[in-house]
């Protein structure tokens, strides 16, 4: 089915890049962008975001945990619902369009329906998510958790480091804690879940093209370890006899590059290290360090943990030091669903444009979905793959074709099944 005309999707695409820029400007912080979870700067959104829903024709609320939900009515009662979505808040010092934009091209898609006074046979519901970051309390996928009803009660205590716990944050933002973990949507009238988000990774652009079909979210492996060696003094202790905690974490950093290097699609991170006392005259005695693991076969994934353990303990054992191995999370693949799949790439075709079928490596609000409903992702084309930075860029070409693209899925879901 293809689109009838209102306004041209560069116009919808330019107002959508306004509309990021103007969600932009709220920040807790004068001299870079950060907008955590409860806080004024993201009131300030919400409102804004609320206004721009309003104006279209629907009907919006915020639910239990501050999430923004609004619905494009369908043409007749008690039908099923599409669900389109992302998030609003940020990393620290962000750029504009990780998350808003998936909001906002999505909202752009619904005003071009109401313009021409079109309504599908479905209900569209609309999730602006309020956390799914996890800056301020280092809970990621918090909105999304809330609305699918996995957010555990223990949660609610949780602090971030004003000592501030969620449960009062969520009251302070006008929500209810007690209700945003005794709740979520219901699953019966849903048709699936769809989300546009900037790639935040270089393959679109290194191929030239702006727009992907994503096949699955990568499963996530983070674990914490922390290596005790015996602090000395620089100058009087044999390096024979040294038990240094950073040397055996810099050999295990060398082994986790090249365990990803010798996996195909592997990718592994060490992405902190404190070391301690810290001095530059004093043998490293402790050193905390990450480690995160993806891939999107989860067995390989597993594989790749499992050896890297067993090189951690290694490493410890012939160097003469201890190992604390903890576990912080294991998130398994998401598989996006086959026929939505599909369809994105009708649609995408039909639009004049290469399919390119991708996997995400970075983790969405659509992994929460999942449990909820068969989830489908757009990705945009983002200038050098660059994200979680001020340096943030997409074309507002390419937006065009999320919005045209975003558009035709959910005529093509509408009509049964025609691309045409």
């Amino acid at each position: 089915m293809t689109p009838a005309s209102s306004t041209s999707y560069t116009d919808a695409a330019r107002l959508v890049l306004q509309r990021c820029d103007q969600l932009g400007s709220y920040s807790e912080e004068p001299d870079r962008r950060t907008r955590r979870y409860g806080t004024e700067a993201m009131r300030q959104t919400n409102e804004a975001v609320k206004g721009w829903m309003l104006a279209a024709g629907m009907q919006p609320r915020q639910d239990a945990i501050g999430n923004l939900v609004a619905r494009y009515e369908a043409a007749t009662p008690d039908a099923k619902t599409l669900v389109l979505g992302s998030h609003l808040d940020t990393v620290r010092d962000a750029g504009k369009y990780d998350g808003p934009l998936g909001v906002l091209v999505a909202l752009a898609c619904v005003e071009r329906l109401a313009a021409r006074g079109q309504r599908p046979p479905f209900a569209v519901e609309l999730v602006a998510f309020a956390d799914e970051e996890g800056l301020r309390f280092h809970t990621a996928y918090l909105g999304s958790s809330a609305f699918t009803g996995v957010l555990p009660h223990e949660a609610l205590d949780q602090t971030d480091e004003d000592g501030v716990t969620l449960r009062e944050a969520i009251r302070a933002f006008g929500g209810d804690p007690e209700a945003a973990v005794a709740s979520g949507r219901q699953r019966d009238d849903l048709l699936g879940y769809c989300e546009v988000h900037i790639e935040q990774g270089p393959l679109l652009d290194a191929n030239d093209l702006p727009i992907g079909v994503v096949d699955g979210i990568q499963g996530q492996t983070r674990a914490a370890l922390t290596i005790t060696g015996v602090a000395g003094h620089a100058g009087t202790v044999p390096m024979d006899l040294r038990h240094d905690a950073l040397s055996a974490a810099a050999e295990f950093v060398a082994a986790v590059e090249q365990r990803a290097r010798n996996t195909p699609n592997l990718v592994a991170t060490v992405g902190q290290m404190k070391v301690e006392p810290g001095a530059s005259n004093v043998i490293p005695g402790r050193v905390a360090l990450s480690l995160d693991v993806r891939h999107l076969d989860n067995p390989a994934r597993e594989a790749a943990v499992a050896d890297l353990r067993a090189q951690a303990e290694d490493i410890a054992q012939r160097r003469g030091v201890s190992l604390e191995w903890q576990l912080v999370s294991d998130q398994p693949s998401i598989e996006c669903s086959p026929r939505l799949t599909m369809l994105q790439g009708d649609v995408v075709a039909a639009a004049g444009h290469t399919v390119a079928i991708v996997s995400s490596g970075a983790g969405h609000d659509a992994v929460m979905m999942a449990a909820l409903t068969d989830i489908a992702m757009f990705f945009v084309r983002c200038k050098g793959g660059v994200s979680h930075s001020p340096a943030e860029s997409v074309a507002v070409e390419d937006v065009a074709v999320a919005v045209e693209v975003l558009e035709r899925f959910i005529l093509l879901l509408a009509s049964g099944g025609d691309a045409a």
